[in-house]
């Protein structure tokens, strides 16, 4: 940690405080003089010059941030600067900013680790059940003339009754219901199986204990059903039909999709392996790696961490706040459920960083601009704007830095 004073004074004071009074001024109205007229000596009368000092100062914190970065330009600084007013009066401002350095790193042994990349196959039963799951995919409910059978969708008005009386939410008509899902209390859908279209029936039934409605659960309850048409699934057959369903270039035939099936698990599984064997190997390393880091570098990598998952949850449809609801949690929780993580991120991340120094790792200029147009275009964005968002070359090279330090850890351990 370090400290930086930045004094603010003279003219710039002068000049803030003037600043300061000029907007305040048009605010208040003071006897004898229209609004925003009255002379500075006046208003300082009336409202002590004491009220100008933190609208003064406010305007000039960027002129302080600057010139605190100026004398700190040889320094590392890896987190936001905390800011804190030390002192404020007629003469000036005095700041005070509260440095996070890079703290220093001591790489310990980082090569011939005996940590091993898992080997992936992929096994005729993963095949299977890709495909099959790729029919169920495509699977239509098609009416049934006979009896309602486990699996099949039986659509149904239903009204529930307790000693005789109606409850209230237990009526519904044209229902669908998946015979098998559970979706009702026990025993309701077991008991319409054997039912046909047209029929109705009595369902003598009893809510579970632990049901949510105080006034229904343990209660014997009567449903009055009747079905009125009976769905069953149908999985489509393994043939061109299906194929073109698929819309797989090039595939005709069980044994091409059953090829294209296995090379794509094998893709996926390969993925899994080299992300898991880069961990392992990251982790191992760090082990090893001496270095002493400071609270608030884990604190903000929590920040992303809970920015991004904040992100993730809106594609859902879901605020932070729901979800707190929901899982009757809370920020603190969350942060302390994330700090494992974060903290193997940021170890992870000083470690590469250092081992860039160590190993010599350079990137062309070249390097850098061909990395950025091809992430411009993956992402279809215009370049400018892409590196607007990235941040900019710099980050652009960061990013190739700690790409190539990962390769070269593999390399090292081969």
């Amino acid at each position: 940690m370090k400290e930086i004073t930045v004094k603010i004074k003279g003219k710039e004071w002068e000049k803030a405080l003037d600043d300061a009074f000029n907007k305040a001024n048009k605010k208040v109205t003071i006897a004898g003089f229209r609004k925003g007229k009255a002379p500075k000596e006046i208003f300082i009368k009336k409202y002590g010059i004491e009220s100008l000092f933190m609208d003064a100062a406010d305007s000039v914190t960027d002129k302080a941030y600057h010139k605190m970065l100026e004398e700190a330009k040889d320094l590392e600084i890896i987190a936001r600067p905390e800011l804190n007013l030390k002192s404020l009066n007629e003469k000036g401002v005095e700041f005070v900013f509260k440095l996070t350095l890079k703290p220093e790193v001591k790489l310990g042994k980082y090569k011939e680790l005996k940590v091993k990349k898992e080997s992936t196959k992929v096994t005729k039963k993963e095949v299977d059940e890709t495909i099959e799951t790729m029919r169920n995919r495509y699977a239509e409910n098609v009416n049934k003339d006979g009896e309602v059978a486990e699996g099949d969708t039986a659509i149904i008005d239903f009204e529930g009754f307790k000693d005789g009386v109606a409850f209230p939410g237990g009526k519904g008509e044209n229902y669908s219901l998946k015979i098998g899902s559970n979706t009702f209390i026990p025993g309701f859908e077991e008991q319409l199986i054997g039912m046909k279209k047209g029929e109705t029936k009595e369902l003598n039934l009893k809510f579970p204990e632990d049901y949510h409605a105080e006034d229904l659960k343990g209660q014997p309850v009567v449903f009055k059903v009747t079905v009125n048409e009976v769905k069953e699934t149908v999985i489509p057959e393994i043939d061109k039909d299906f194929f073109a369903d698929l819309g797989m270039e090039g595939i005709t035939t069980e044994e091409e999709l059953r090829k294209e099936i296995k090379k794509q698990i094998e893709t996926s599984k390969e993925a899994e392996a080299e992300n898991k064997y880069i961990d392992e190997l990251l982790k191992a390393a760090c082990k090893n790696m001496k270095v002493e880091i400071p609270e608030v570098i884990i604190d903000e990598e929590i920040n992303r961490m809970i920015g991004q998952y904040s992100e993730n949850l809106k594609m859902q449809g879901i605020t932070l706040e729901q979800f707190y609801k929901f899982t009757n949690s809370n920020e603190a929780a969350l942060r302390d459920q994330m700090k494992e993580e974060a903290t193997n991120r940021v170890n992870a991340r000083f470690f590469l960083e250092e081992l860039v120094k160590k190993e010599k790792i350079k990137v062309s200029e070249k390097e850098v601009k061909d990395r950025a147009k091809e992430l411009a275009e993956r992402y279809q964005m215009k370049e400018k704007e892409f590196l607007n968002t990235f941040g900019g070359l710099d980050m652009v090279r960061y990013d190739l830095e700690m790409n190539q330090a990962i390769e070269k850890l593999k390399e090292l351990n081969k």
